[in-house]
């Protein structure tokens, strides 16, 4: 089973690919999709759409996960967030993937072992995880856990 992590993001898209083996899991890509700040929106989404679609078509993993999405205090954010995440689900699903949503803290929980995690535990479980994976960025990091926890919440 090949299984593809996101952390949607209008600024920077995080992906992760990881193959799970029974028990096992290995590290297959990962990657960070940036967007142009001062690139019109319509402009900075189909750019994420068509990216994680040669991800998808690259790696063809069976099915995808993103994290739940969450509001932020600032309501504009939240929007941006949205609108990322759609461009985002829009690949897959172009693609005939399936995706499963997890809460943020269920994705901790399954890879540190507490909800409560912060961002440094993460990426030290996933030196642990994924021995010898150089990842990209924090981005790509969240998406590896991700996916990741949708091996094991599975």
């Amino acid at each position: 089973m090949i299984i593809l992590g996101l952390d949607p993001s209008l600024s920077c898209t995080g992906w992760g690919v990881v193959r799970v083996e029974g028990s096992r899991l290995s590290h297959v890509a990962n990657g960070q999709i940036p967007t142009d700040a001062k690139a019109l929106m319509a402009a900075r989404l189909a750019h994420l759409q068509a990216e994680l679609a040669q991800v998808i078509a690259e790696h063809t993993p069976d099915r995808a996960a993103a994290e739940e999405v969450f509001v932020n205090k600032n309501p504009q954010s939240t929007l941006k967030l949205a609108q990322a995440r759609g461009a985002v689900l829009a690949a897959c699903g172009a693609a005939g993937l399936e995706v499963r949503e997890h809460a943020a803290r269920k994705v901790k929980q399954a890879v540190v072992g507490t909800g409560g995690a912060d961002k440094v535990q993460v990426q030290a479980m996933l030196k642990v995880l994924l021995p010898g994976a150089r990842v990209a960025g924090a981005d790509a990091a969240d998406a590896l856990a991700v996916a990741i926890a949708d091996a094991h919440l599975g």
